[in-house]
Formats: C-alpha cells, structure tokens, sequence
C-alpha cells in the first residue's frame, strides 16, 4: 500500500511539473515585452566612476535657482532640510551618538549625487529635471557642503574625479578577489 501511495504522488508531482513548465512557456499573458526604447528610458543609473554621464554641465550658481524653484519647499534653505531629509552639514558626526547623514558628511561618490537626484527628483517628478539642472544641482549641493569651489563646473569629465569627504570609510562587502 506504501508503494502505491509513493507511485501516485510521483505521478501527481510529474503531472503538475509538466503543467507548470508549459503554463511558463506561455507566460501569464500579463502586458507585452518592454522595447530597447522603453528600457533605455529607465536604464540612467551612474556608476561611482561616472560612465554614461550624459553631456552638459553646471556650476554652484546655477543650481541655487534650480534649488530654490524645484528643491527648497522639501529640503529647506540651503539644503537644512525640514520637512524632508537634511542635504548639508554633518562632517565629523558620523562616528558620535547622533551622525548626521547628509551628502557632505557620508556619500562616498560625487556621481551618487547625480545619479539619485536625476532618477529620484523633485520627488513628485522624478526624472524632469534637464542635465544641466542636474550638474547644477549637484554643483550646488556639493559646494554648500564645502565639497567644491562656488565657480567650480560639474560636467561627464569633473564630476568622477569629485573626492568626497567621507570616501575612504566605506567597506566594500564584496571586495575585488585577488587572483
């Protein structure tokens, strides 16, 4: 009797694998595939070394318009934050009782900056700011944070090379193998 018990439910798991491998071929029929195009659209990320940065650039001026049109009713004058999270300040807080993360303070990478607030922001519309107003931005952020000189220029080719305060303090989880 154990057998024939054993039989069936093998039986029954090789009939429910074949019905489950011909209902995934099929797919759920939920949508279309994306195009390239459509995928292109999405696919902005930056790395730390600033591959795929697009062309334009910007300076600290220029981004303290964008800054108080599009970013100072969430993050405060000057980046202070209130009511959203807090842009500048921090540096030496990280390893005391109450670290203050802000740009300044714990980003490891410069491109970080242009990455998150070209997908991310304003955050009601993502993605709407042109290139230039985001180097500009970053611009800003960056020399209110004492990062940069106020006449400094953001662009694909100064940006990577940006060392942030708070670089070196990073742990990688996944350190390059050594061969």
């Amino acid at each position: 009797m154990y057998t024939r018990s054993l039989a069936s439910c093998v039986a029954l798991a090789v009939v429910v694998a074949v019905i489950a491998q011909a209902r995934a071929a099929d797919g759920p029929n939920l949508g279309r595939e994306a195009t390239p195009a459509e995928i292109g659209g999405w696919d902005i990320s930056i790395p730390p070394d600033g591959s795929g940065l697009p062309p334009g650039g910007g300076t600290a001026a220029a981004g303290a318009a964008v800054y108080a049109a599009k970013c100072q009713s969430c993050h405060g004058e000057k980046g202070a934050g209130q009511p959203n999270d807090r842009l500048v300040g921090g540096q030496g807080t990280l390893a005391g009782p109450t670290p203050v993360r802000t740009i300044g303070s714990y980003w490891p990478y410069a491109t970080t900056v242009f990455d998150y607030v070209r997908r991310a922001m304003p955050y009601q519309q993502a993605q709407s700011l042109t290139n230039d107003e985001v180097y500009a931005l970053t611009a800003y952020l960056l020399h209110l944070n004492g990062v940069i000189a106020e006449g400094d220029v953001i662009n694909a080719q100064t940006l990577p090379k940006v060392n942030m305060p708070n670089r070196d303090n990073f742990i990688l989880a996944y350190p390059p193998r050594s061969r």
